[in-house]
């Protein structure tokens, strides 16, 4: 199985894979090309002879490789030095930083999702909040690599967010303490008879976290568990292999996701029972992930617009599969797979390049569109919800993301910003009910009241 990763948070939302290649396995350029680079030289020439100051051939190169893959798509891009140094890092797990995920939405950076359990979460940093200031300066235009270097720094440090919400009319100043980001990759209580799960990101073993947190749950509930909430709201992703494990924890046959990408042969389809046959894990280990886990037991799978790529193929597996039902709000829209080359063996310079879509088991590509769930629910529990939800930052926002090759129409991406008339409760009332995640309270009592009945839902469909 690929190894695949994703870059945590500060870049982008993404799917990395991991790919031990230079450039002497790339296929050589096409010949008609010749005249393109003669244009791309005509203009380094002018530069270096015309240009008001000197310019080192250094800048210019950078300069002309980023522009190459900045012109493709958000997710691609060159790396080196600093950038490159904090890709591995996150990759790693392990950064000094305040747990944010964000993107640029026209110059300037925006809040995808605070990773839960982080210091920006703990601080009131929420999914939609843009960030104009850092300690006072104005950080509007500045690259988003800047800005987030400029977040990280030393474990106990403190920064100043400068916080614009809408739904808010003036901005408003947060400080955050930065810390090592180390966060439980899954945990997981009991409320009632209902287990709930939460996957926070999918890191090495979170197939084998869930299990046994489904394990610890039954023993909990006295062997009489009801039903299981999967929680992957706020969680952009993680390592392919661990999504393909946690879905495979719940199903007993069919395909999980398939990747595909321009050269056909190189397509790959990872199915259930898969991880059986995963040559790192011990065997008894591996004979865990034979059959359903869960036992039939119906399954609620919470997300929202934070849920990105391997959250994504998790809850469109187990909702194509008919064996999950999905609640909350539409996800992100992640659907394609980035690919790392590096570009000299010392390994200091590297691409990373969108190279494939991955897809449901229906065919069903997640990217612009995202998973759209089977009961929309919306946040009514944050009084800044949907007012948050209307600006919310998606893939299918992002300048130059890839289009979905089957056309989705824009009012169908946009329906998800419309009131749903069955929600009209405030946060107040909520409050007063000791209700402070209503997503995650109609979940459970869906799954109290209709028990089986959530499962027969499943099965039905849309």
């Amino acid at each position: 199985m690929k190894s695949a990763v994703l870059l945590r948070a500060a870049l982008a939302t993404s799917v990395l894979a991991l790919v031990p290649a230079t450039t002497a396995g790339l296929a050589a350029v096409d010949a008609r090309s010749g005249p393109q680079f003669a244009r791309l030289s005509t203009v380094y020439q002018l530069v270096k002879a015309q240009y008001v100051e000197q310019v080192d051939d250094t800048k210019l190169i950078n300069g002309a490789i980023e522009g190459m893959l900045a012109s493709l798509d958000p997710h691609s891009a060159y790396l080196e030095g600093n950038s490159l140094e904090r890709l591995n890092t996150m990759i790693d797990g392990g950064y000094a930083g305040l747990g944010l995920s964000v993107g640029m939405d026209q110059d300037t950076v925006k809040v995808i999702s605070p990773l839960r359990g982080s210091p920006a979460a703990e601080a009131g940093v929420k999914a939609g909040d843009y960030i104009t200031h850092l300690d006072g300066k104005l950080i509007y235009g500045v690259p988003l690599d800047e800005a987030v270097a400029q977040m990280r720094g030393e474990v106990g440090t403190q920064i100043r967010l400068t916080i614009f919400r809408p739904g808010r009319d003036e901005p408003f100043d947060v400080t955050v303490t930065r810390r090592e980001i180390k966060l439980e990759p899954v945990t997981w209580k009991l409320e009632g008879q209902i287990g709930v799960l939460t996957v926070n990101e999918f890191s090495r073993d979170v197939g084998n976290f869930v299990r046994d947190g489904i394990t610890d749950l039954r023993k909990q509930a006295g062997g009489k568990l009801g039903g299981l909430v999967l929680d992957l709201r706020e969680n952009p992703g993680g390592s392919l292999e661990e999504a393909v494990a946690l879905s495979d924890l719940f199903l007993s046959s069919g395909d999980i996701v398939s990747q595909r990408g321009r050269v056909t042969s190189e397509d790959m389809y990872f199915r259930a029972d898969d991880m059986r046959n995963y040559p790192d894990l011990p065997p008894a280990v591996a004979a865990t992930f034979k059959g359903d886990i869960a036992r039939g037991l119906p399954i609620i799978v919470l997300i929202d617009e934070g849920s990105a790529s391997a959250s994504e193929i998790v809850a469109g597996a187990l909702q194509d599969q008919r064996r999950a039902l999905v609640m909350g709000q539409r996800s992100f829209g992640k659907g394609s797979v980035q690919s790392l080359f590096y570009l000299d063996p010392q390994h200091k310079r590297a691409v990373k390049l969108t190279t494939a879509r991955y897809y449901t088991p229906s065919g069903r590509s997640v990217q612009e569109g995202g998973i759209e769930p089977d009961i929309r629910v919306p946040q009514l529990s944050d009084p800044d919800a949907r007012r948050r939800s209307q600006m919310a930052l998606r893939e299918s926002d992002l300048r130059r993301h890839l289009v979905n090759e089957a056309g989705i129409d824009d009012k169908q991406l946009e329906s998800d910003r419309q009131d749903d008339p069955r929600f009209k409760m405030t946060a107040e009332e909520l409050k007063a009910k000791n209700i402070n995640d209503f997503q995650l309270y109609y979940a459970i009592e869906t799954l109290r009241r209709t028990g089986a009945g959530v499962t027969a839902l499943a099965t039905k469909g849309k």
